[in-house]
């Protein structure tokens, strides 16, 4: 299995990009700016889009990709790429985004018996089967309905938890599962914790409570994402004086993950 980062910033700068991952060439999980490092034809191989919530620094490229590879598509007689997604951030991108006014709705374009893209809902506890890959809807705890996935392999699990305040019922998950790489995100300083709380996201104080949460024989690799633009050596820092018995460091972006099949 074979995952490149995109993009893992909370926001834009120069450099920075918002988050989104290819798996093995033909499945993005979430949408940021950070498809924009795709070539043309790396973006028109794309059949899969799994979606953790509706904030735009996650969804901004899905409208924005499917009129890239209109005509590229078109011309293979590809089928609609799927968007896989809560039913509630679903709705959100019909209401918000491809609603003609921001941009065209592409489950209609170039025609509704032909579109660009299909919305598919899924729950959490769902397994998606694409691409010979197990992809498992885990639960997140966030400002919006929001989700986390896991891309099960033959030896393991690569996780993303999305964008995720302190969550019992995800751990309780992963404690049962086999993880080999974590991707989980880490947006505030321990400063901000009370910022951190209201948004539904993770400061270094809260992300070790959280990774106590798994097996103590478990020591697992850990990619910190999600950190503002700047903020990184910070954040770092502070994760660091954790003392923690994973191997955790700093997601980049452009880097390739790889998990043995």
């Amino acid at each position: 299995m074979q995952i490149r980062v995109l993009g893992c910033s909370g926001s834009i700068a120069a450099g920075s990009r918002t988050t989104s991952f290819l798996v093995d060439e033909t499945v993005l999980i979430d949408a940021g700016t950070g498809v924009g490092d795709l070539t043309l034809d790396e973006m028109a191989r794309v059949d899969h889009i799994f979606i953790t919530h509706s904030h735009l620094d996650h969804v901004l490229s899905i409208g924005l990709l499917a009129d890239s590879v209109t005509r590229r598509r078109a011309a293979l007689e590809r089928p609609a790429v799927v968007v896989h997604a809560l039913p509630a951030t679903i709705a959100a991108l019909k209401l918000h985004i491809l609603n003609g006014v921001i941009w065209p709705d592409f489950t209609r374009l170039p025609t509704a018996d032909a579109p660009v893209l299909a919305l598919r809902p899924i729950e959490v506890g769902d397994v998606v089967e694409v691409a010979g890959r197990r992809i498992e809807a885990l639960s997140a705890a966030h400002t919006v309905p929001a989700v986390g996935y896991a891309v099960h392999g033959g030896d393991g699990a690569w996780v993303f938890t999305g964008d995720t305040g302190p969550n019992a019922a995800l751990w309780q998950r992963l404690a049962r599962m086999r993880v080999r790489a974590l991707v989980i995100e880490t947006a505030f300083r321990d400063d901000e914790h009370e910022l951190a709380s209201i948004s539904g996201h993770l400061c270094p104080a809260m992300l070790g409570a959280e990774l106590a949460k798994l097996p103590p024989d478990r020591g697992i690799d850990v990619y910190i994402t999600h950190i503002k633009p700047g903020e990184v050596d910070a954040v770092m820092s502070e994760i660091a004086g954790l003392g923690d018995r994973h191997r955790i460091q700093a997601l980049q972006s452009g880097q390739v993950l790889t998990l043995a099949d």
